[in-house]
């Protein structure tokens, strides 16, 4: 567990699994010949092999006054077309309850986007049924993302996503959808990232003069800070992908803005700076 502080708001980061390897599939480009030369990765996001880690883990925003949970993850007893994501047994609400945080005490559920790991614990299985695992949260989808999804729902591609973790907290009655610019608090607004999907938002936190980012998938791992070109195999458009990623690294390039990786692994966090070859890196020094 991470734990970060921006001003008056704390950011928790609560992991559901963290691997080494396995990731090509998800940046084709990133061959272990590809990355072995980017030598700042090691140790932290790349081994000694050159296999890439990442991490899959919620972030919870604690402003005081609210309880926000960004991205839920893959989740328990779903039936997952990649083997390793399926009908997973993990110890997921045990740790969020452990770091201060029990389900009934989230207040909003924000989806960056709405890919299997990012909506899996939106419900859980009780009794066959999928309910809302947040039962007192108001569940924040991107409209634009909503509507692409409805309309283009594949359980071909990881399984019924849709149909297990999102349409059953729409039929409940406790979505909001929301444009990709929607202020959650004073504290906290989205911002669109689009590329990876349609409706695709990250989120900015602004508290005390101080800043931080959570990135969601307009970048998956710190080596395509490198590699501006590398796009994963999930994105909708990769060429747009590319340019929303290329505009933000430049926008934050030595600024004093905490950039919070969605599936960046342990440290997760730490700030963009230039390399002097071109393109940049993550200096993750401070933690």
């Amino acid at each position: 567990m991470n734990h970060w502080q921006i001003g008056n708001v704390s950011v928790t980061r609560i992991v559901e699994m963290e691997v080494t390897g396995g990731s090509k599939f998800i940046l084709p480009d990133a061959t272990r010949e590809a990355c072995l030369p980017i030598e700042w990765m090691q140790p932290n996001f790349m081994d000694h092999e050159g296999n890439l880690i990442m991490s899959i883990h919620a972030l919870i925003i604690d402003t005081g006054d609210k309880r926000i949970i960004v991205d839920t993850c893959v989740g328990n007893d779903k039936e997952r077309n990649i083997p390793s994501w399926s009908n997973l047994q993990t110890s997921f609400l045990k740790e969020l309850e452990e770091a201060g945080y029990p389900r009934e005490s989230i207040d909003s559920v924000m989806c960056t986007h709405l890919h299997v790991d990012h909506v899996g614990w939106n419900t859980m299985l009780v009794n066959d049924e999928w309910i809302p695992t947040f039962p007192n949260a108001q569940y924040l989808i991107s409209e634009k993302e909503w509507i692409y999804w409805d309309k283009n729902e594949n359980e071909d591609l990881y399984g019924p996503v849709i149909s297990d973790s999102v349409r059953p907290v729409i039929e409940a009655g406790m979505v909001n959808f929301v444009d990709d610019h929607f202020r959650i608090c004073d504290e906290v607004n989205l911002f669109p990232t689009p590329g990876h999907t349609p409706g695709h938002v990250s989120v900015l936190i602004n508290s005390k003069k101080e800043m931080a980012m959570i990135t969601g998938d307009f970048i998956h791992h710190p080596v395509q800070m490198t590699k501006t070109d590398w796009c994963s195999s999930a994105d909708y458009d990769k060429r747009q992908g590319q340019l929303t990623r290329e505009t933000l690294l430049e926008e934050y390039v030595d600024q004093d803005v905490l950039i919070i990786g969605t599936h960046f692994a342990t440290p997760t966090a730490g700030y963009i700076k230039r390399l002097e070859e071109g393109g940049y890196w993550l200096d993750v020094n401070k933690f």
